[in-house]
């Protein structure tokens, strides 16, 4: 019997060959790094359920984005922590707001880095909720109103993308004509088009002290089951203006990335959350995984799956590790 003259092997044999065939390529500059603004100063505090992250008063904050800067990732979005929270969320658009100060200082200090913030309430609001709660119903209406205020807000301090994570119908458009209106016609919009109702958010939640005070999330975020919805989604928020789509999570959720990317060749982020960071860390502090390998082989995945750039906590680390050029 002859031998097959076609051995796939042959192309695996080294580093370099590997490299060279390579079909997904992560860059640090397709990573985002999230982080968590606390008011004060000379802050920096560890987040109990994610370990090796922080809250970061401003003054660290600069710290920490300078870094990742100088690893080469794409940007830094931002969450606001208030001193005070209060059933309209009034912390959220303030002038004097602790994301606005954040991002002024951040656009002072270093100019080149593209900012962005999320664009929602929950993490302003006593209740813990995405909108406007009405006797325990969040008022899809109502809350866009006030999401068009944060992301003007946000987009006048100098921000140069804004995120809106809220998952209220009809808020990228309302959005957009409030930015227009206010002559930010080059801000750009990251709509959270395809969110989902997960169970991988609960160390965020902790982070940002925004769980929901009653019920849940599933009235405005999506079933966990469904893609068909998602693609409905991702199409209703670029009729409506989206400069780029995401979906969040990312790594139960490759799948929906994939699909959504088939369909509409839209520019597309997705979010690798904290649930998904920690479950990492967990298995690695108990010595069953290779923090390193393991780091970079998700992100490429979720590249792969179809992402342009991903917004995740181990972004610096992907980063020092692309920088040193170990790769696989």
């Amino acid at each position: 019997m002859e031998f097959p003259s076609t051995r796939l092997r042959r192309l695996r044999q080294s580093a370099p060959l590997r490299r060279l065939v390579r079909e997904t390529e992560l860059n640090a500059g397709d990573l985002v790094l999230p982080a968590f603004v606390i008011p004060g100063r000379g802050l920096k505090e560890e987040i109990p359920s994610m370990p090796g992250c922080f809250r970061f008063s401003i003054d660290k904050l600069v710290d920490e984005v300078k870094e990742g800067n100088d690893l080469g990732l794409g940007g830094v979005i931002l969450f606001g922590i208030p001193e005070q929270k209060d059933s309209t969320a009034s912390g959220a658009y303030a002038a004097g707001g602790i994301v606005q100060r954040a991002v002024e200082q951040l656009k002072k200090s270093l100019p080149e880095v593209l900012v962005i913030t999320d664009v929602c309430l929950c993490e302003y609001t006593d209740h813990g909720h995405c909108g406007v709660v009405r006797k325990e119903e969040v008022e899809n209406d109502a809350t866009i109103e006030l999401l068009a205020k944060i992301a003007v807000s946000h987009a006048r301090s100098g921000a140069d993308a804004l995120a809106p994570s809220d998952m209220m119908d009809g808020r990228v458009k309302t959005i957009r004509q409030a930015l227009d209106r206010e002559g930010f016609q080059n801000a750009v919009i990251i709509s959270y088009a395809v969110k989902y109702a997960s169970a991988f958010y609960g160390p965020f939640r902790d982070a940002a002290e925004c769980a929901p005070s009653f019920g849940d999330r599933s009235s405005y975020q999506m079933d966990v089951a469904n893609v068909e919805e998602a693609l409905r989604e991702a199409s209703l928020d670029i009729d409506e203006g989206a400069d780029i789509i995401m979906v969040k999570p990312a790594l139960a959720y490759l799948d929906v990335i994939h699909r959504v990317k088939q369909r509409f060749g839209h520019p597309l982020a997705a979010f690798n959350v904290s649930g998904e960071y920690a479950m990492v860390e967990g298995a690695v502090r108990s010595g069953c995984l290779d923090r390193e390998r393991i780091v970079l082989e998700i992100l490429t995945s979720i590249k792969r799956a179809g992402a342009d750039f991903i917004i995740s906590y181990h972004a610096k680390e992907a980063a020092r590790v692309l920088g040193r050029g170990d790769g696989f």
